[in-house]
């Protein structure tokens, strides 16, 4: 499953993304991971949850993230949950890419049953059609 937290700055995405973490890290009975750009969710997320700092790795842009997550679920088989903050800041502004990006995700979330969300800084309306399916309210 893909859930999608968009909304312009300020509008509390990375509050709600860091409540969906702990709230997962307490029900889940496998690992829990944390996808950010910079370590600014470490006295926010439980410890129990798994932090990694994207810029440590040198991910940038979509096709890179893509094979990161990739790259964690094929190294972890337990994992239930990831999730992104910044996603943009990360992969780029390219709203069609990033929405290539989901697609390509949902078929791995459906193969491995994870459930992956993702904080995006626009309005909702600058994002191609076929990702409001994904959008949480």
């Amino acid at each position: 499953m893909i859930r999608l937290i968009v909304g312009n700055k300020g509008s509390g995405k990375t509050k709600t993304l860091i409540a969906m973490t702990n709230e997962a890290v307490a029900a889940s009975s496998g690992n829990v991971v944390c996808l950010e750009k910079g370590l600014k969710l470490t006295y926010d997320i439980s410890h129990k949850a798994r932090l990694v700092d994207t810029d440590e790795y040198g991910v940038e842009g979509f096709d890179a993230l893509y094979g990161f997550i990739a790259g964690l679920m094929a190294g972890n088989y337990d994992i239930t949950h990831i999730f992104v903050d910044a996603t943009l800041k990360i992969g780029g502004r390219d709203y069609e890419a990033f929405a290539a990006l989901v697609d390509r995700l949902v078929k791995l979330t459906g193969a491995h049953q994870v459930e992956m969300t993702f904080t995006v800084s626009c309005d909702p309306s600058e994002l191609p059609q076929r990702l409001a399916q994904y959008i949480v309210h």
